[in-house]
């Protein structure tokens, strides 16, 4: 019996805290906590009315009711967490996960508008009006995060790469320069960074980007790739080599560093390294470009076969390189043994360009094709550069002729006026 009435002096005393917590804030949350204890101290009353003893799964249901739940939410309120927020924020996720966006929105509407610095509301919406489009919301939701916790760096960076998504990229860079001197470690932020810099042609501050992130994480495959690209794009090939090589050691299947050290090498005269470093390039979505190029280096060397093997393979890989092959020089002597046959459709072109874009990362793409355009301009150069002192020679030797013939002729002439001078006298 004392046991009891110790057990409703508690639980009223704690019914009646959670009762002015509800008057004080305004807050119908915590009526739920109220209904539980009430029940809890309700199951005790008629213990003592009827003098019968409820058995173990009732008292345990009790003491949860009525003292253990009310006193786990004040001490939740005593460490600074708001009871409310928690709650609605558990409804609004469970609601979310169920797929019901509307009714989660409508929920955590509610709880910022009572508890407008509420960190759990701001995020949830947030990541509504992302999923939903609303870019513009989630931006003003994330800033308000910001607002709220000064060190939330992941809501900044949010704000910046949402930015991006709009088109405002200027604004996108600003941000992410700012969050990269207030956390220089911040791998996600150094990326985007670099990227969106690249993309305006800003190649010098976009390696300082990437070579300050190094200091972070050097053993990054993309720090290291992205870097080779940077130094692709200024042009300087023996830095994007480097470069290129420190990222095929970390990754042995980046088929596009592989790629771009063949045409580096290519772009430098050494064929037997460029060969190598295409062959390694076969197997992923630069096989047909890998064919290609291996055939540019069997014409080279004099291995006719082997270059019409490799052209025909490429071709029948990706149709689309057979203009390409018919503008270059380098295949002059054998495009009349092109054997595959090739249709050009361009629905089939522009879906497979789409898929492109979609796994290709642009700037990548981009450099690609800068290395591929430098590396026929060097090639086109060299051939016309022969051709030119062929015909310099050949010039050369006309000119000999000639100068020849002419002292020829006017020694035979000087000749005959000798003769005639002896003659008359």
């Amino acid at each position: 019996m004392l046991e009891k009435i110790l057990f409703n002096l508690v639980a009223f005393s704690i019914f009646i805290i959670i009762f002015f917590k509800i008057i004080r804030k305004n807050d119908t949350n915590y009526i739920g906590i109220l209904i539980l204890q009430a029940i809890g101290i309700t199951v005790s009353f008629i213990e003592i009315k009827t003098g019968i003893e409820a058995n173990s799964f009732f008292k345990n249901l009790r003491y949860i009711f009525s003292i253990l739940l009310p006193c786990f939410v004040i001490l939740m309120e005593l460490k600074g967490l708001n009871f409310s927020e928690v709650i609605s924020g558990m409804w609004a996720k469970i609601l979310m996960v169920l797929g019901k966006y509307k009714p989660a929105k409508n929920v955590l509407i509610k709880l910022v508008t009572k508890y407008p610095e509420s960190y759990i509301g701001h995020k949830l919406l947030a990541k509504i009006y992302e999923k939903e489009g609303g870019m513009r919301k989630a931006i003003d939701e994330y800033v308000k995060l910001v607002d709220i916790k000064r060190n939330d760096y992941k809501s900044y960076f949010k704000i910046a790469d949402l930015l991006n998504d709009l088109g405002q990229k200027n604004e996108a860079i600003q941000m992410l320069e700012n969050l990269v001197k207030k956390k220089p470690d911040s791998y996600e932020c150094s990326i985007l960074l670099g990227e969106l810099l690249c993309e305006q042609a800003r190649f010098k501050e976009a390696e300082r980007v990437y070579q300050e992130a190094l200091k972070y994480r050097p053993t990054d495959f993309d720090l290291y790739y992205n870097l080779g690209i940077v130094y692709t794009m200024l042009s300087e090939f023996q830095m994007a080599k480097e470069m290129y090589e420190k990222a095929a050691e970390i990754n042995h299947r980046a088929y596009g560093a592989n790629y771009n050290l063949g045409q580096i090498a290519f772009i430098q005269g050494d064929l037997d390294v460029a060969e190598k470093y295409f062959e390694h390039s076969l197997y992923g979505e630069l096989e047909a470009k890998a064919y290609y190029q291996l055939a540019k280096i069997y014409v080279l060397k004099g291995e006719k076969d082997m270059a019409i093997n490799f052209l025909n393979k490429a071709i029948e890989i990706e149709p689309e390189l057979l203009e390409m092959a018919n503008k270059e020089q380098v295949f002059e002597n054998i495009k009349q043994h092109i054997t595959v046959s090739v249709k050009m459709e361009n629905e089939c072109l522009e879906k497979e360009e789409n898929e492109e874009r979609k796994n290709i990362f642009k700037l990548e793409k981009q450099a690609r094709e800068y290395l591929e355009s430098t590396n026929s301009l060097v090639r086109d150069m060299s051939e016309n550069f022969a051709k030119q002192k062929v015909e310099e020679k050949v010039d050369k030797i006309f000119e000999d002729t000639k100068l020849k013939k002419e002292k020829e002729l006017e020694l035979e002439r000087q000749k005959e006026e000798n003769q005639k001078e002896l003659g008359s006298n």
